[in-house]
């Protein structure tokens, strides 16, 4: 099989691409794919590096504070699309599968425009620009989430779970005792995203005096540009602070509750473990998604919202002393929390791509 898997900008769309490309490898040794990213996002570094075959095309999104600008971006989009013709013409695809970002537009248009069976996966709760657009021309649509079945044709629609959440399943836990913690005191996890946010930096560091003589343990991932900011914060014994780590999963999984951003990738992380969560959506991004990927959660029981805004050290302690002092909310935001990691999830999706080569 012969697959082209377009995908870009930032890791909440790389990472489940990845994902897919390792189960099609895995269940197809004969396998051939291609990744198609823009030239100047992170995709450029981190998909050469895993071994896979990658062209960079230039094209950018929308500009939504200045419509004139966007001349230049629709005369990008159409020379992105003759872009990508030549690559599916060059690498004569089986399928071509888009995964997120502004790069899944010319070339799954590309793709449908030369008769290539096509798919997209959409991560987020509502969907973006890029697969409300193509929508309309691709054969299967993947979902992460079911609040998104709603916003697209439901005749090929599939409500498959984010891949990543399958991928979780085999990463082994690894011991809070790593960084120190006891093992018979629980953990809390608070991390806002993998680059860290400017604005809960420095709600945080008015928040970490408030953990002092806890019964619980805290570990704060910083994110690796605000970790200096912390050194003039008096740091309890039971909180460490590190600017990052690439063992966050493992951790994750010797974890008690977490409080967190709540981008595609991370729910998917959250609801792959089955954790009880806090979760204070970033308001800085397009059309409010974090808070909508959020809000599907914590309508089912899954997590409390804490929305940035109504952000205080007393509230977020609130809330934390409330989860993990009553059982009986801990164990039914657990048993949520898993009901939305979709079990097999790579494998429903990799059904689906093999059900359409075989058509």
């Amino acid at each position: 099989m012969r697959v082209i898997v377009a995908a870009g900008g930032t890791g909440g769309h790389i990472y489940p691409a990845l994902a897919i490309i390792e189960k099609i490898k895995k269940e197809d040794k004969n396998s051939e794919v291609l990744y198609v990213g823009t030239t100047n996002r992170m995709e450029k570094d981190i998909v050469p590096a895993r071994g896979i075959a990658f062209v960079g095309v230039s094209v950018e999104g929308l500009n939504r504070k200045n419509i004139f600008s966007n001349f230049s971006v629709f005369s990008k989009f159409c020379k992105a699309i003759k872009k990508s013709k030549q690559i599916i013409e060059e690498f004569k695809p089986d399928i071509v599968i888009g995964v997120g970002g502004y790069i899944t537009a010319p070339v799954l248009y590309a793709a449908h425009k030369m008769h290539i069976k096509t798919m997209i996966h959409e991560q987020n709760s509502i969907p973006g620009l890029s697969n409300k657009f193509l929508s309309r021309f691709v054969d299967i649509i993947c979902v992460s989430l079911p609040g998104s079945l709603r916003y697209f044709p439901k005749k090929k629609t599939v409500y498959t779970g984010n891949p990543r959440s399958e991928e979780i399943l085999s990463i082994k836990k690894l011991s809070k005792t790593k960084f120190g913690f006891s093992l018979s005191k629980k953990l809390v996890l608070v991390v806002m995203g993998s680059l860290g946010s400017i604005t809960m930096t420095e709600k945080l560091k008015k928040t970490i005096g408030f953990f002092e003589n806890k019964s619980y343990q805290v570990l704060v991932i910083t994110g690796q540009a605000y970790f200096d900011g912390y050194k003039d914060v008096k740091i309890p014994k039971n909180v460490v602070l590190l600017p990052f780590t690439e063992e966050l999963i493992q951790i994750m999984k010797d974890t008690d509750l977490i409080v967190s951003r709540a981008g595609a990738s991370t729910i998917s992380e959250i609801t792959g473990i089955g954790l009880p969560s806090i979760l204070i959506p970033s308001p800085y991004v397009t059309h409010n998604h974090q808070y909508m990927n959020a809000k599907e959660l914590e309508d089912a029981g899954a997590c409390q919202i804490l929305e940035e805004k109504d952000f205080e050290p007393e509230v977020l302690l609130k809330k934390i002393d409330n989860i993990l002092s009553n059982k009986e909310v801990y164990f039914s935001m657990k048993k949520a929390s898993e009901s939305f990691g979709v079990k097999g999830s790579l494998t429903k999706i990799y059904q689906e791509i093999t059900k359409l080569v075989g058509e």
